[in-house]
């Protein structure tokens, strides 16, 4: 190392290498051998002193090689030293090493000149520089305490000393490379920061006059980035009415000040890879009060080299009224500008090539881009929607634009469409506009025009199926009653009776199938019944489980304190094995069902509003699978009836349509959502049931009868009113061989003419709700004035609801759905006839 001299600046205080003990450890070593060689005797200790000679003599010899290799040195100082000595003594920070007991071990030149000390012997460690310094002394005291605990740190320092410049300095700490367990020493650096801070200081109070100027400017300003307001200036702030502080950081966006659909001419510039766009708009900005301010915008946007914009410089420029009294001018282009931006139709000017030359703030809305770019109006439509866009353009640039609007599809994602109409500019040309386009977007239009259709397509096939159901009732009704009178009057010996229940059985399964029909065009009989959908999925899961077999896994996760709900439970257990065999068959290498049930709540409901759930509460089924999914063309039809996918001879396509129709019948709402190759996920929403006060008022147990002997048969006059030839005589039969004497009729009318012959005689009428010229429930109305007192069964395969709201109101009839056995028909007309006695 370099000699310090008494003009040398720099602290060195270098430690002395080796160890008192070790040398006292050699000394006595050589001590005890001599003193153990003068008792051994001369003559027997002639070979250890030669033992002891030769190991000093090889010691020796090997520090000669060590000495000429380079290995050992004696008290020169090493040149990697020196280096290193050399760079730390040029630094521009101050550097010193402490050890643990606080002494400097050394210190640079810097260090010196940035502590002030008058001599190398004055150079003090920091931890005793800034004692006087509370704010320093907690920085210090930090620093120290980080390397005790082998930290790095650093803290930046103001130090204000009595009639002294106000400094900044930077300090920092570590522990000192070392090995041992014991206390290291530190490195502690010190900076001087106060040119930095002086510059930084002026360039802050330069930005803040630069500030100050622009939100005092006489024009407004702001910038945006992502449709997000990042800076605006008080002038502007001014104007729209707004506190200067709602404007940080997230505070309000373009879309809040500027109104409608003229947003998107901000918003939707087209890119200029790595250039920069300036456009000129005349617009309304929305002031707080809601009113509005006509200005002249100037956006200039810069992008970078892959489009990506960057922030907006706007400038905004008053042309509000009071600025425009004195120019008629400026104010008619005012008006124009807000007309024209603020118009709910979009508006676009081409020229003879169909480029667009100007275009409204919802023409930029809906198709994106401005005028300027020259793009043509074709190129924002699909490809299928060319050729006539460009026959109208054509036409209307020579003088002859279509009278009709012309319906396209745009080029847009989700399946847009427009409706264009088009008008021609007599003193167009080539470089001018000779084109007026109008637009109007129907993408929402047509969506609903299609789930019109699709609507009145189920009401018209559920009245189709209704109707058909009807029919085939009164068939089956005819053949299962006469099964019924050959069975009765047949032994089960007799050989035509296995025959006969064989066509009786086939007809019960017609019956089946029918009532599938009228479930899904919702005239079904329901027998509606407060049930808790717990207790419900807990009896039908052993059900489920042995439908779906062993290679569906069945998982029901059932929500507690489920509300109570009011539907019929054949029917709605109905609706659970429909869509589970649905699924199952979604799975044909299996998978897994879940069934979950919840509560939803009115407010929860308006995440379903897309399936059409009012906001009320409801309760929720989901029935989903891992299946193939339902591709998205056939999705729409899967609640058709007859509709199947599967193969022949493996489903009636009855299955989805009854669950259509029980949920709807029964007031719910029905959902689905799926995924090709993802599953499929049914939702059934059923509406909360809440009892009244008679539902909840307790019932006095009533004591069960004891059971009686059937007895069917019975005496009276009764009027059989139907108009299906084969089911009045079979029931007019079945009733007379009971004991009753039968009056017949083909129609309402002939009911009346028969009534008005035997009025007096006739106990009870059976009639069917639809007939030609006069139907049931009319029947009835007429039948009051004479006979208020008559008793009246209503037969009809249409549910009960169906017709009553055609009766009068509290008309008190009983009802006997189609198709009925035998002893259903006698039963009903028994009990009625036990009512009037």
């Amino acid at each position: 190392m370099a000699d310090s001299g008494p003009d040398d600046p720099t602290l060195d205080r270098p430690e002395i290498g080796g160890s008192i003990r070790l040398v006292l450890l050699v000394a006595l070593a050589l001590v005890g051998a001599v003193v153990s060689l003068l008792l051994l005797g001369r003559d027997r200790a002639d070979p250890w002193i030669i033992g002891l000679l030769t190991v000093l003599a090889v010691v020796g010899v090997f520090a000669l090689f060590a000495y000429a290799t380079g290995l050992l040195r004696f008290g020169l100082p090493d040149a990697r030293d020196e280096l290193a000595r050399r760079i730390v003594d040029s630094a521009p920070d101050g550097v010193s090493i402490v050890d643990p007991l606080g002494r400097v071990l050394y210190a640079n030149p810097r260090y010196y000149e940035i502590t002030g000390a008058a001599s190398p012997q004055e150079a003090r460690p920091v931890e005793r520089l800034f004692t006087s310094d509370p704010d320093a002394s907690e920085a210090v005291y930090r620093l120290a305490q980080g390397v005790r605990e082998g930290k790095t740190l650093t803290e930046e320092v103001r130090i204000a000393g009595p009639g002294q410049p106000v400094r900044w300095l930077k300090l920092g700490a570590r522990p000192a490379a070392g090995g041992g367990r014991g206390p290291r020493a530190a490195v502690w650096t010190v900076s001087d920061l106060t040119r930095e801070r002086e510059r930084q200081e002026t360039a802050f109070l330069e930005l803040q006059h630069a500030i100050d100027y622009l939100d005092h400017a006489p024009a407004g300003f702001f910038s945006a980035a992502g449709g997000a307001i990042h800076y605006i200036n008080a002038t502007l702030v001014d104007w729209l009415g707004y506190d200067l502080a709602e404007f940080g950081p997230g505070g309000l966006s373009v879309a809040d000040i500027v109104p409608g659909p003229a947003a998107a001419l901000l918003t939707g510039m087209a890119a200029l890879p790595g250039g920069v766009r300036t456009e000129v708009l005349d617009l309304d900005l929305r002031r707080k009060n809601g009113q509005t301010l006509p200005v002249r915008i100037w956006h200039r946007v810069a992008y970078a080299s892959d489009g990506t914009p960057g922030a907006s410089r706007t400038l905004v420029v008053n042309r509000s009224r009071e600025d425009n009294a004195a120019d008629p001018a400026r104010a008619a282009e005012v008006r124009f500008a807000r007309f024209f931006h603020n118009s709910p139709v979009a508006i676009a000017e081409l020229d003879a090539q169909g480029r667009i030359v100007r275009a409204n703030a919802m023409f930029a809305r809906l198709f994106g881009g401005r005028e300027g770019e020259r793009r043509r109006l074709v190129d924002v439509v699909t490809d299928a929607a060319r050729v006539p866009l460009e026959a109208a353009i054509a036409a209307a640039v020579v003088g002859q634009a279509p009278s009709a609007p012309v319906d396209i599809g745009l080029d847009r994602e989700g399946g847009r469409s427009a409706r264009f109409y088009f008008a021609s500019v007599e003193e167009g040309g080539a470089a001018h506009e000779a084109v007026i386009v109008y637009a109007i977007e129907t993408t929402e239009q047509r969506a609903l025009e299609a789930q019109f259709a699709q609507s009145q397509k189920m009401q018209a096939v559920g009245q189709l199926a209704g109707g058909v159901a009807h029919d085939f009732n009164n068939v089956l009704t005819a053949i299962i009653g006469y099964s019924d009178l050959l069975l009765a009057n047949s032994r089960p010996t007799d050989p035509s009776f296995q025959d006969v229940m064989q066509i009786k059985q086939n007809a019960n399964r017609a019956a089946g199938l029918v009532r599938q029909l009228l479930a899904f065009s919702r005239r079904q009989t329901l027998r509606p019944q407060v049930l808790r959908l717990g207790d419900v999925m807990s009896d039908l899961t052993m059900l489920l489980r042995r439908l779906l077999g062993e290679r569906v896994k069945l998982e029901v996760k059932e929500e507690r304190d489920l509300w109570p709900v009011k539907a019929d439970l054949n029917q709605f257990e109905q609706v659970i094995v429909n869509l589970a065999v649905n699924a199952r068959d979604a799975m044909p290498d299996g998978g897994t069902l879940t069934i979950r049930t919840a509560n939803v709540t009115a407010a929860q409901a308006e995440q379903f509003v897309e399936a059409g759930l009012p906001a009320a509460d409801h309760v929720l089924v989901e029935v989903a699978d891992t299946g193939t999914g339902i591709p998205p063309a056939i999705l729409d039809k899967i609640f058709e009836p007859f509709f199947s996918t599967k193969e022949v001879g493996k489903g009636t396509g009855l299955g989805l349509s009854t669950v259509y129709g029980i949920v709807k019948q029964t007031g719910g709402t029905l959902q689905v959502e799926s995924e090709l190759g993802g599953g499929s996920v049914f939702r059934v929403f059923l509406p909360r049931h809440i009892p009244d006060a008679a539902e909840l008022a307790p019932r006095a147990a009533e004591p069960e009868p004891a059971p009686k002997a059937t007895d069917l048969t019975g005496r009276g006059t009764l009027l059989l009113v139907e108009d299906e030839e084969a089911v009045r005589a079979f029931a007019a039969r079945a009733l007379v061989s009971r004991g009753y004497q039968v009056l017949e009729a083909g129609s309402g009318i002939e009911a009346l003419e028969v009534m008005e012959k035997h009025g007096g005689e006739v106990d009870l009428i059976l009639s069917d709700v639809v007939m030609p010229e006069m139907d049931g429930p009319t029947l009835l109305k007429e039948l009051r004035g004479t006979h208020p007192d008559i008793k009246v069964i209503f037969m009809s395969g249409y549910a009960e609801e169906a017709f009553a709201k055609n009766l009068p109101e509290g008309a008190d009839f009983g009802f006997l759905p189609k198709p009925f056995t035998l002893k259903q028909l006698i039963e009903a007309v028994k009990k009625s006839m036990g009512r009037s006695e």
